[in-house]
């Protein structure tokens, strides 16, 4: 199972609504922090979220809705012992970023954090970590900005249990050597392929994360069959100019982003504060007008995604 829970959902400054951008995922247990906007730490603490089990953050670039809680909440994983390492994910300038403020408030980690910079000239970059690839690209904004996607590896097909109970393979390491993919023989000189009781390969789970942004091509290779895209959707429909003029999407704009990569389920954020909550339902329905599977983010909401809802 997978988890989105959407820290904060507003853009440029907090409201009496809505935080600022920050989106964590759970997955297996390990969580993956999507932009740092401020109160960041304040949300994860409500979101009951372990600092333990923060492996990863990931930015997408450098104003300052999306990036001032990272200093404070680096911080505050020092103050809570956390011990693991913390892979940052960031474009060209966050490490000095980093550096910058460790030498100016004069603090230092007392755990691993390894930074990751995506060179300000790469058109697409592909990282490999272990049981998954982690892709990003550039977004279409008024800064360098990068949207990123993670994609699980393939799994193993199903195992049909009474499917090998009836060949008569003995329960014990025959039945693992099939489950993973080798075929065996038996006492009886039978051989027993392992495509006889496992099925086909399945996807994993594949989550995009695109803010800021106005509609582009990039979102769409990020998101293409995703389980999840988090799109930003800071204006609706009357304000369309102003989204083009600022680098943004409207709600309607993201729907048809999510119809063309076919994601199976889109998740908005990025409000502008002009988006009141009597606005909602307007904004909502703009979207879904286009892509019916569509969710408007409120702050700490949580949305699970399951293999089996494929």
């Amino acid at each position: 199972m997978l988890e989105v829970i959407t820290l904060g959902t507003g853009a440029a400054v907090p409201t009496r609504f809505r935080n600022l951008s920050s989106t964590a995922v759970v997955r297996n247990g390990d969580v993956y922090i999507y932009d740092c906007g401020e109160g960041t730490q304040i949300q994860l603490r409500r979101a009951r979220i372990r600092p333990g089990r923060i492996k990863r953050i990931f930015i997408s670039h450098f104003h300052g809705d999306h990036i001032f809680g990272l200093p404070g909440l680096l911080t505050s994983l020092q103050m809570a012992g956390c011990s693991q390492e913390i892979t940052l994910y960031g474009p060209q300038g966050i490490a000095e970023f980093i550096e910058f403020h460790k030498n100016f408030c004069q603090f230092t980690l007392t755990f691993p954090l390894k930074i990751i910079e995506i060179p300000r000239s790469s058109e697409a970059e592909e990282i490999r970590d272990k049981g998954m690839v982690i892709k990003c690209q550039p977004l279409k904004h008024r800064t360098h900005t990068l949207g990123w996607a993670f994609i699980e590896d393939m799994r193993p097909g199903k195992f049909n249990a009474k499917r090998a109970q009836k060949l008569g393979v003995p329960s014990g390491p025959l039945l693992s050597k099939l489950q993973a993919g080798e075929d065996i023989t038996l006492e009886d000189g039978r051989v027993i392929r392992s495509k006889e009781v496992v099925g086909e390969r399945r996807p994993g789970h594949h989550v995009a994360y695109c803010i800021d942004t106005s509609p582009c091509d990039a979102s769409v290779e990020l998101a293409k069959g995703a389980d999840v895209l988090v799109h930003e959707a800071t204006f609706y429909s009357r304000n369309a100019d102003v989204a083009e003029i600022s680098g943004h999407s409207t709600a309607q704009e993201a729907a048809q982003i999510a119809k063309q990569a076919g994601v199976h389920h889109l998740i908005l954020s990025h409000f502008s504060a002009r988006t009141l909550p009597e606005d909602e339902a307007t904004v909502l329905e703009e979207a879904k007008a286009f892509f019916p599977e569509t969710s408007m983010a409120h702050d700490l909401e949580r949305f699970t995604f399951d293999y089996e809802d494929k």
